[in-house]
């Protein structure tokens, strides 16, 4: 069974091939649903040929590469079921028969193709249905070039706006840097701000504390020029005084001067100028040297107390 099925593939394959003799192929009453068919593939490519003969078959439609035998002068379609033609149809310029009678042919193309009753309107036919699939051809070329038009501007439009796109993206990028630049200017010079009022104000409390420094240091000399002046003159109209009282004076005008001195370069901010550097380098000497003396130290206090009290005796009795 598989034997006889194969040679009569065989055979139909042979059978299609001679019906192409030549620059002809006569492929009527053989049942044909399509071409090309799967035993002669290389049917559009028979470019040779001048005359093909498909009637009476059961073809709904044409190759779209019908347009290839551009040789082709005498096609055959009577009693198909065809409703259209390939556009490359309108290649075939060299047709000059052209028989579509019994074709379920929609409309225009029914119109185009006529009767074919005899030789003349087959020929008409043949003319007749060039021009309207050339027509067809000229549409589908401007649709197609509508559309490729079509593509080329949406692909335009989107180079565009892939552009404005890219230009904002540059210009957002372009305008936070610069923000950020600002930014840190801003924080920079606020940071310089801070510091150039801190270090102002730092050297307003020095001047501050000079100043107050200075005012206690001249608070004391006034007052201790002010106890001298009124020992001068209280003294001065007294000349019974003993020299032994007026020496005691001036040493302890001298002590309480040495003493404010002391006191405004070892207590305030003084103490930084070069003038006081000695001042404190001889009172911390002469602070090492009491404490070793201490004993010496207390008998001269004790002396000074007496002399002091001597003095404030004889004072009040010189006053009595």
């Amino acid at each position: 069974m598989s034997k006889s099925s194969s040679s009569s593939s065989s055979s139909k394959v042979l059978h299609l091939k001679d019906k192409v003799s030549g620059n002809e192929a006569d492929l009527a009453l053989c049942n044909l649903t399509e071409v090309p068919v799967r035993e002669l593939p290389e049917f559009c490519s028979l470019i040779h040929l001048v005359k093909v003969d498909l009637s009476k078959n059961q073809l709904t439609c044409l190759p779209d590469d019908l347009g290839n035998l551009v040789n082709l002068q005498h096609l055959d379609l009577y009693n198909n079921k065809l409703t259209v033609l390939p556009v490359s149809f309108s290649q075939l310029r060299s047709l000059k028969w052209l028989d579509l009678k019994d074709n379920p042919l929609e409309p225009d193309l029914a119109k185009a193709a006529g009767d074919c009753l005899d030789e003349k309107q087959c020929k008409q036919c043949a003319t007749k249905v060039l021009h309207h699939m050339r027509a067809i051809q000229d549409d589908v070329d401007r649709a197609q070039e509508k559309r490729l038009l079509k593509e080329k501007e949406l692909g335009r439009k989107k180079e565009v706006k892939q552009r404005e796109r890219e230009a904002r993206e540059k210009e957002a990028r372009k305008r936070e840097k610069a923000e950020e630049k600002e930014k840190r200017r801003k924080e920079y010079n606020a940071q310089r701000a801070a510091l150039a009022a801190k270090e102002q104000q730092k050297k307003k409390n020095e001047e501050k504390k000079k100043k107050n420094g200075q005012a206690a240091g001249m608070v004391l000399m006034s007052n201790v020029l002010s106890a001298d002046k009124k020992v001068v003159v209280e003294s001065a109209p007294k000349p019974r005084r003993s020299l032994v009282g007026l020496l005691f004076k001036l040493l302890l005008l001298l002590l309480l001067g040495l003493a404010g001195v002391a006191a405004s370069c070892r207590l305030t901010e003084l103490q930084r100028e070069a003038v006081c550097v000695p001042i404190n380098a001889a009172l911390d000497d002469g602070l090492s040297w009491a404490r070793e003396q201490e004993g010496v130290v207390r008998q001269l206090v004790q002396n000074l107390s007496t002399a002091a009290k001597e003095f404030l005796e004889s004072t009040q009795t010189s006053k009595n």
